[in-house]
């Protein structure tokens, strides 16, 4: 079982690399704590999508303390890796082609089953014991799966979130629908761009996906189609939410939907950085991590 974390974000509103920020105890960043969670739930390889100028550090770094039997493999998410055949000018495209373009960067690496989670967020141990679960009694490549949390539990105290909201019927996703700006308002979430208010309990998706190798064709020929509106060529992206649905929507895929009592947290914010600290060195007083981690 592989692990794709996808860390190629600029921290626009955290103010600078979050994924490279030292959170845990021991000054880790809280990218390890999701790869030692899934070493310890029988994962074998960790893919990390990154930009260019973070792929040596990120080898150097992570390399001498993974156990020698994990795969370490850094791939560089690059606006000039386009489907062949294609042809344009990114001199002008200063930032990435989004979340589904860093998933594809890595079609060359890897050739089984994987996860795909952001980087800069905090899953839980029971969120990749639900995965590999999954991932070992799922016998269909027509099926994927989401790790879903509750929206009550994926709030920022310090601004809005982008969160994907996920229609389920019978613990099958329906639909998914991202919604940019949620937040907690007089004592309701609220969609506040549409002024909608949004049920505590309402399943989210926090970019915990299972997979298989089937969604990198789709990719590339979403991303075809994307490239061929010039508007979309300067700032645009294609989004893996957006991919998967379209899958589903063409009757490729079915999306399993996990539940998990997990504790979910991320730094959208800077000012989310001192309770991800304090978590951490929570989980690590309650025996849940070592510290340092990598013992």
């Amino acid at each position: 079982m592989t692990l794709l974390l996808m860390a190629a974000g600029s921290g626009s509103r955290y103010g600078k690399l979050k994924q490279f920020d030292d959170l845990g105890p021991a000054e880790e960043f809280l990218l390890e704590f999701s790869i030692y969670d899934a070493i310890h739930c029988g994962f074998t390889h960790i893919v990390l999508v990154t930009k260019a100028e973070n792929k040596a550090f990120l080898e150097n770094y992570l390399s001498p303390k993974l156990p020698s039997s994990i795969k370490l493999d850094v791939v560089v998410q690059d606006i000039n890796d386009l489907p062949q055949g294609i042809s344009i000018d990114t001199s002008e495209r200063k930032k990435p082609w989004g979340t589904a373009h860093a998933v594809w960067s890595a079609r060359h690496v890897i050739d089984s089953d994987f996860v795909i989670i952001n980087a800069d967020d905090y899953y839980g141990k029971q969120a990749f014991e639900g995965a590999a679960n999954f991932i070992n009694n799922n016998s269909s490549k027509t099926t994927y799966a989401i790790v879903g949390y509750n929206l009550k539990d994926t709030l920022s105290e310090h601004g809005s979130v982008s969160r994907g909201v996920c229609s389920v019927d019978n613990d099958h996703l329906v639909s998914i629908e991202e919604h940019t700006k949620i937040e907690a308002v007089d004592g309701e979430i609220v969609d506040t761009e549409s002024g909608n208010t949004l049920h505590p309990d309402t399943i989210v998706s926090m970019n915990f996906w299972i997979c298989n190798t089937s969604i990198f064709d789709y990719i590339e020929t979403y991303f075809s189609n994307f490239l061929q509106i010039p508007e979309n060529l300067e700032k645009s992206e294609i989004y893996l939410p957006f991919v998967a649905q379209e899958m589903m929507a063409n009757g490729l895929i079915d999306i399993d939907v996990i539940t998990t009592n997990s504790k979910w947290f991320g730094v959208t914010y800077y000012e989310d950085k001192a309770e991800a600290v304090n978590t951490l060195q929570r989980l690590t007083n309650e025996n849940k991590y070592l510290s340092p981690l990598w013992k």
